[in-house]
């Protein structure tokens, strides 16, 4: 068990540490031996806080940080590890308190198989109201923890063809001219440059990227227009910039405007604070021309894959998102990839210390291994 040894040497745990468990029944042993002993092999949870460390200072329209706190999910079966993760931004409003407290209510012992994914995600949503940061880390572990009973990875098992990945983005945050050229000498490789706007500098943001590089831009505004009219002068502008849609330009209470903004604009206009989960994806039609999806948003690769199901159906476009994580959950989303017309997979490349070895992103473009489960190893 020497995945299970360096899961404990993390972020501080070693030695005279113990890490924090929601399934306790058995601890001390070996699943292997207990079915030898005619003892069915049980479901058990583990999990732990880490502090992810952002190589720059991540700013967008209404706040900075140098910092993410995450927790760290493994789920144990039959000698069997599989691997979660929750990213907890601060206005996401989740926490490693909150993500704590959830995780202890969770009682995976009282299943007998791992492969009841819908009746054990249906369990892990029924405890609490909220909480899908923490209800994702249960749920992409206890993904790839299916997929490695299998051996195959979920990008398999869903019957997706890897040749259609698309390119990932790579995040400019909102910074000085000096420091916004050098994030975009980082992103050599990638093909396509999401850049966050959003204060009063964002003609000055995309003419220093313009001043250094002709690549294709996204450009995430985070809700940070107020006017609709301004934001279709601003649109119109950024259409002869080279960009090539606009995220979740005004606050998603402004439901009239964006669908005015919608109708009128020439770029796509995709919603994010507005789609959370399965339940936001329906009201986004006919406001928005697509959806950004983020595991850490909608409780997982279960709903996320439904998600840009039901986006495609209504005929709307579909992005697969993060939030700044390990590999872990990167490659987790990573999986869906293929479902997406863009990927903004960059979130474990914005970090210092990532745990996992995951997916891979080659001459700009998302690319999938036949790894099992999500892809991933520890480090």
């Amino acid at each position: 068990m020497s995945n299970r040894r360096e899961f404990l040497k993390i972020g501080g745990l070693g030695a005279g540490s113990v890490i924090l468990s929601a399934s306790v029944s058995g601890a001390n042993m070996n699943p292997i031996s207990k079915r030898k002993s005619g003892k069915p092999a049980t479901i058990k949870l583990r999990f732990k806080p880490y502090d992810l460390q952002l190589k720059h200072v991540f700013t967008i329209a209404n706040n900075s940080r140098t910092t993410t706190p995450v927790m760290l999910t493994e789920i144990e079966y039959d000698g069997l590890i599989g691997y979660g993760e929750a990213s907890m931004p601060p206005y996401l409003g989740e926490s490693q308190k909150t993500a704590t407290e959830f995780l202890t209510k969770v009682d995976l012992s009282q299943f007998s198989d791992p492969f009841l994914l819908e009746d054990i995600i249906a369990y892990i949503d029924s405890l609490a109201i909220g909480n899908y940061a923490a209800k994702a880390a249960v749920d992409i572990a206890l993904h790839d923890l299916v997929g490695k009973m299998i051996k195959q990875p979920w990008h398999k098992i869903w019957g997706l063809n890897t040749e259609k990945t698309p390119n990932t983005s790579f995040t400019i945050g909102i910074d000085t001219p000096e420091v916004v050229k050098e994030k975009v000498k980082e992103a050599d490789i990638y093909k396509i440059l999401k850049v966050k706007l959003g204060r009063d500098n964002d003609k000055e943001m995309i003419k220093t990227i313009r001043s250094v590089t002709n690549k294709p831009i996204c450009v995430d505004v985070n809700q940070g227009w107020t006017d609709k009219k301004m934001a279709l002068d601003m649109i119109h502008w950024l259409a002869t910039q080279g960009v090539v849609f606009v995220e979740q330009p005004m606050s998603k209470l402004a439901v009239d405007d964006i669908a005015w903004l919608t109708q009128n604009s020439p770029l796509p206009i995709i919603a994010d604070e507005a789609v959370q989960t399965v339940h936001d994806v329906l009201s986004t039609n006919k406001v928005y021309s697509g959806i950004n999806i983020k595991l850490m948003k909608c409780g997982g690769m279960r709903n996320a894959f439904k998600m840009a199901n039901m986006a495609k159906m209504m005929g709307m476009k579909v992005m697969i998102g993060c939030m700044t994580e390990t590999s872990c959950a990167i490659s987790a989303a990573a999986q869906l990839s293929p479902l997406a017309d863009w990927a903004d997979l960059d979130g474990n490349l914005l970090i210092s210390n990532d745990l996992y070895d995951g997916v891979k992103v080659v001459d700009g473009k998302v690319t999938l291994s036949d790894l099992p489960g999500i892809g991933v190893r520890l480090k």
